[in-house]
């Protein structure tokens, strides 16, 4: 298979990550944050998954991704189906993961040139 190298230098990449925050862009992130592509990171004040509620998703919603790729933390947790009611209306969709997969395939949909945004929780 021919591979063809993209350049993403002018998108928010995710460059490293750990247990502990984040790097976008070479620079470090130690708390919860909103990415997409062609936004600086923004931070999402979500201490903890169990702090989650509707209106964190109403703030991904008002961004207008076309799917939200949810960093839950060391482990994959879902959702409940009530808080993520303002995305859904608008038929976005929400993948739950955890970070460091939602790190990855962040960076591959951004990499297409999909709008995509990255909710990722960091717990401190």
């Amino acid at each position: 298979m021919k591979l063809h190298s993209t350049s993403t230098q002018q998108y928010q990449t995710v460059t490293a990550y750990d247990d502990e925050g984040v790097e976008i862009n070479l620079k470090r992130f130690d708390h919860s944050l909103l990415l997409l592509p062609e936004s600086p990171p923004a931070a999402w004040a979500v201490p903890a998954f169990d702090a989650l509620t509707a209106d964190h998703f109403d703030e991904i919603s008002a961004l207008q991704p076309d799917v939200v790729i949810l960093g839950t933390g060391a482990r994959q947790r879902f959702v409940h189906p009530r808080l993520i009611t303002s995305l859904s209306k608008r038929q976005i969709g929400v993948e739950s993961m955890d970070s460091q997969a939602a790190c990855r395939t962040y960076n591959i949909l951004m990499a297409e040139g999909r709008k995509v945004a990255l909710a990722l929780i960091i717990e401190k």
